[in-house]
């Protein structure tokens, strides 16, 4: 009895996350398109296909529910980098595929990354976005790492810095990107694969 009970409570728990990742899908494009200030449970549903109740329901409030999207949407992002990291064969070729993966991103989902610097800029003033941004930016952190790290293997040398220092060096030059690219700057993914191609080597021991 007690093993059908388990089975029960885990087919129902499987289908509420299931559930809540339908909605949160459906709610990226409105989310990433209007950013966080100017989106409501109402308005996010008035353009997709669940009622008001049915997000209520599923999110106490638009906050649980933006923060579940971009967790969701990172996630999805790490799993392409730790694919470059799985399928380089040279550090030549790891440097390639990251910057190209990284402009790829900024053109096709710009907007989506444009809400999680919305977000990590609000958690400076809402202290209920800190413990889900920081957590988000601990994982990019780490795929950042894996790059790199990867990248030292290949080439054979160390690396000369942190890891919170090699983030914050993609990190910027991303933002930069972004930022240019929404403003119709046709050079900025030609300036940001420039920038990945120059910065990694010197991450590196000479």
């Amino acid at each position: 009895m007690t093993d059908v009970s388990d089975r029960i409570s885990r087919r129902q728990v499987d289908k509420f996350a299931e559930r809540r990742a339908q909605l949160a899908t459906s709610a990226l494009r409105t989310l990433s398109e209007l950013g966080y200030a100017r989106t409501s449970l109402r308005e996010i549903a008035q353009n997709s296909d669940f009622s008001h109740g049915v997000l209520h329901y599923y999110f106490r409030d638009k906050v649980e529910l933006i923060m579940f999207c971009v967790k969701l949407y990172k996630a999805e992002c790490v799993t392409r980098y730790d694919q470059i990291v799985a399928t380089a064969q040279t550090a030549d070729q790891l440097r390639v595929d990251f910057a190209q993966a990284l402009a790829t991103t900024c053109d096709e989902d710009g907007t989506m990354h444009r809400l999680w610097y919305d977000l990590r800029n609000q958690a400076l003033f809402e202290e209920s976005f800190r413990e889900d941004v920081l957590e988000i930016d601990q994982t990019l952190e780490l795929m950042i790492w894996r790059i790199v790290s990867t990248y030292a293997d290949l080439s054979g040398k160390p690396i000369t810095v942190s890891p919170a220092t090699a983030y914050a060096q993609f990190d910027g030059l991303f933002q930069q990107a972004l930022l240019r690219h929404l403003s119709g700057d046709p050079k900025a993914l030609d300036t940001l694969k420039d920038g990945v191609d120059k910065t990694l080597p010197k991450l590196l021991i000479p």
